[in-house]
């Protein structure tokens, strides 16, 4: 979406004078509001932060909350999507920047989806496929799920929602993180040769695949990928084993097959930091994943002797994450100090009433 350039009285605020300013704003709206941020924001924003979290546990979060009247979600944008569809009536979901995207989601627009599933359709196997999307993508794209008998997933549910579309049919279409869905089919027991990828961008109707290959195959994974967490790299990790013999290596199931193998364990968001936060005291990890979350982690572990670094020593910040910065926060707080609501994320209802559907699946399958 197309963010218009901030007035000009915004810009060159001081640090000092943006924290005054936000910090008041908030006082003034009180419980009205509620502020969500997203792990891999950084520090600058992450402060003002009511609620931290993966973008599911904010959109659950903001819903639970039926005093807040307005939700800023300092995410991306189909974070602020999922807080609508989930978010009670009358409450109103602000992304600061609309901007802030998502490569990944990126991925995988409607009408790739629509035309891949057209072609499973020609193929013949439509009928026996079920639609599984990561809940990095786009509001219409969990609605074509949920119109389809399939389900939404998360990094952390992954393994169940799987589990639960292989009882239900004989082949899982998943997008758009091929990586996600590769690297939790091998750790539930199927094979490379169980899998194909379908390439949206091929020059054939089927996703650079034959028909055959796709009739042979349990997934269908979609090519997409995070380009963040597409940075790290098995040699990374031999260089971190090779500087700290005892370090622990967890990487988020984003990466590459090859990177996750490679690590001593992998998970959300949320189990890369409980695993560090319960290590041992003087416990070394080495992590990866976006560096806002890495740093934050680093920080909070010095007093238990812990060391944690980020695995990729040129730093890998997620660019659209980066995009919420303090002068659009406070832009969207004056706003609503003033009455009026800015940057408003809202899903047409045609699209939220699948869409919930799907969700409602997910959270029936993994709580």
């Amino acid at each position: 979406m197309f963010q218009s350039p901030l007035p000009q009285e915004y810009l060159g605020l001081s640090p000092e004078v943006l924290h005054d300013r936000i910090t008041q704003a908030r006082k003034v709206l009180g419980r009205r509001l509620v502020i969500l941020g997203h792990h891999y924001q950084r520090d600058e924003i992450i402060q003002y932060a009511d609620y931290r979290g993966d973008s599911y546990k904010l959109a659950k979060e903001g819903a639970a909350l039926a005093d807040a009247e307005f939700i800023i979600f300092c995410g991306v944008h189909f974070m602020a999507e999922s807080a609508d569809i989930l978010a009670q009536p009358g409450q109103k979901v602000i992304l600061p920047n609309l901007s802030a995207g998502c490569s990944m989601a990126d991925m995988a627009n409607i009408f790739q989806v629509r035309a891949c599933w057209k072609a499973l359709e020609k193929a013949g196997i439509a009928d026996v496929t079920v639609p599984v999307t990561y809940i990095n993508s786009a509001a219409n794209l969990k609605a074509f799920v949920g119109e389809n008998g399939g389900s939404v997933c998360t990094s952390s549910n992954c393994p169940a929602v799987l589990k639960w579309a292989v009882a239900q049919g004989e082949k899982i279409l998943f997008f758009p993180d091929q990586h996600l869905g590769r690297n939790t089919a091998l750790a539930m027991g199927y094979t490379l040769e169980e899998m194909v990828v379908w390439d949206p961008n091929a020059d054939d109707n089927f996703g650079g695949n034959t028909v055959e290959a796709l009739k042979a195959a349990k997934f269908i994974l979609w090519k997409g990928h995070c380009s963040v967490h597409g940075r790290f790299t098995v040699k990374q990790i031999e260089l971190a084993r090779q500087k700290y013999p005892t370090v622990r290596v967890v990487v988020h199931p984003e990466c590459r097959q090859e990177v996750v193998a490679a690590a001593d364990d992998y998970g959300s968001t949320e189990k890369i930091q409980k695993l560090i936060r319960e290590s041992p005291n003087g416990s070394i990890w080495a992590v990866g994943t976006e560096i806002n979350q890495v740093n934050r982690l680093a920080e909070e572990q010095k007093e238990f002797d812990k060391i944690v670094f980020c695995l990729d020593p040129i730093v890998c910040p997620c660019s659209t994450m980066y995009r919420i910065a303090p002068p659009f926060l406070l832009w969207v707080l004056d706003n609503l100090v003033e009455g009026n609501v800015v940057n408003e994320i809202v899903v047409p209802d045609e699209i939220a009433f699948d869409a919930i559907k799907a969700l409602n699946r997910m959270i029936e399958i993994a709580g």
